[in-house]
């Protein structure tokens, strides 16, 4: 079965094509986990909450997460529609893995 192309798209350009994807990832992988609010983000990623905000907005804007509450304590959850595709966001996640650790790799020799 043909997985949502355009969805795996939006996911490899937000989390491998643009700058401060790697951020966005660890973000998507953290509210799977648990639902956060951009303050327990930041603690939990040992990221500023400026920047968390940032990628928070960008994430939203295109789709991959939704809101409860208003405010500093706002609540952020995974869409519907990347949790139930997150299977997409872990295959492209894996392969940057993997390039990383090549490139890493590299430049030890």
């Amino acid at each position: 079965m043909q997985q949502n192309a355009p969805l795996k798209r939006l996911i490899y350009w937000l989390v491998a094509g643009t700058r401060g994807g790697g951020s966005r990832g660890r973000i998507i992988e953290s509210l799977k986990e648990m639902p956060k609010n951009a303050n327990m983000l930041a603690d939990s990623l040992g990221m500023e909450y400026k920047n968390v905000r940032h990628h928070l907005d960008v994430l939203l804007k295109n789709g991959l997460l939704t809101t409860v509450g208003e405010g500093y304590g706002m609540t952020y959850f995974l869409s519907s529609e990347l949790e139930s595709n997150y299977q997409v966001f872990e295959e492209i996640w894996e392969k940057i893995g993997k390039m990383n650790k090549k490139r890493d790799w590299r430049k030890k020799y």
